[in-house]
């Protein structure tokens, strides 16, 4: 009971660090991101810390899967450095004694991922789209700020307003220069108010004129008029349609679409790769003093990047049609896991203790590059 409350002790103190650290670091990135898209007109300034909220929530996953991994491999690491492993395979312990209070602390981390990627990721990346969306797609007299020139939504409109600051609905000194085919348009009026008729909007104008300029034959026609209605935001209440990151996990099941598996393997490869790099973290928790010290931990980011990146690897070739979903989940997760217990085992058993971490990923990369070279085709 000793040897495994001290363990897990250890390891939640670790746990517990490297995550403020993480999310820090993390949140500090995204809010430059989400202020430079703010600042260049995608996202609205008003909600630049839900779009930051939905974001790092997407991304918790990601986080909490490193800091176990980190966690696991400093706490065992500093076992072997401080002699403790000595100490407790003298009294009896031995190598596979670790995988308890390992686990037993990892398993309510591990499940949380497979919530966060399986349930939580569709549905913050589904708010944050939805956000920047309805901002896209706003009203085009609401893009327009005072004294700017600003294109409209659909790109085909450029407006100048300068609104009054007793009404957003209403504005003065209205310039609008509008693109179509075989004609272009330029309206000014001295001012403007939005009025709504079967759920479409119109700008009305009022004592204003109109120049058209014909791309054809360039003729010139001029207009003045007292009142004048022009439709604003055609496309403003249209939805995106979904795609395989804001659809359910169900409906991945039930539509299995090349898009629809590539996105499944990545939510189930994300809980897949947290559970084995805990499985990688007790393999590498060896220490050789003629190495230099942090040679352990680069090496362990190393493996961490490298996994990350298969995983997403293949999502890209399920979704290009160059593997099936069954195959590449059993050469880059089952293969993974295979390996480390057959290492555990060998180095619990004293049959191998040349078995290292260099050999674990040397043959995790042998086995991932022969299931991409056979190139199973999805039937």
């Amino acid at each position: 009971m000793l040897f495994q409350s001290s363990i897990r002790q250890e390891l939640t103190k670790s746990f517990g660090a490297t995550v403020v650290v993480l999310i820090t670091i993390v949140l500090t990135m995204m809010l430059i991101r989400t202020l430079g898209q703010a600042s260049r007109g995608y996202v609205n300034p008003s909600e630049v810390s839900l779009v930051l909220g939905y974001t790092m929530l997407g991304h918790l996953q990601t986080i909490l899967t490193m800091s176990l991994f980190i966690a696991t491999v400093s706490t065992l690491s500093r076992v072997h450095r401080d002699s403790e492993m000595v100490i407790w395979l003298s009294g009896g312990a031995k190598l596979l004694d670790f995988w308890r209070p390992l686990f037993s602390f990892a398993w309510p981390i591990l499940l949380l991922i497979f919530v966060l990627a399986i349930w939580v990721w569709p549905w913050s990346y589904e708010q944050s789209q939805d956000l920047k969306d309805r901002f896209e797609k706003r009203g085009d007299l609401e893009r327009v700020a005072p004294g700017q020139f600003q294109e409209s939504s659909n790109g085909q409109r450029v407006f100048f307003i300068e609104k009054n600051l007793a009404s957003d609905k209403e504005g003065k000194n209205v310039f609008i220069v509008s693109n179509e085919r075989d004609r272009q348009t330029i309206t000014t009026a001295r001012s403007g108010h939005i009025e709504q008729q079967n759920q479409v909007r119109f700008l009305m104008l009022s004592n204003g004129q109109q120049l058209e300029i014909s791309n054809t034959d360039h003729s010139l026609k001029l207009s003045e008029f007292t009142e004048y209605a022009t439709r604003i935001d055609h496309d403003a209440f249209a939805k995106n349609p979904p795609i395989a990151r804001t659809t359910s996990t169900w409906d991945l099941i039930k539509e299995p679409s090349l898009n629809h598996l590539g996105e499944l393997s990545w939510r189930l490869g994300v809980g897949l790769a947290a559970f084995n790099l805990v499985l990688i973290s007790l393999t590498l928790a060896q220490v050789n003093s003629r190495n230099a010290r942090g040679r352990q931990a680069l090496f362990a980011l190393f493996i961490f990047i490298t996994y990350e990146n298969m995983v997403n690897l293949g999502q890209n070739w399920i979704e290009q049609g160059k593997m099936a979903f069954g195959p590449l989940m059993l050469s880059v997760h089952l293969s993974v896991t295979l390996v480390c217990v057959l290492i555990l085992w060998a180095r619990n058993k004293g049959l191998g203790t040349e078995l290292n971490s260099a050999s674990l990923f040397g043959s995790v990369a042998k086995v991932s590059r022969w299931a991409f070279q056979t190139k199973k085709i999805v039937p």
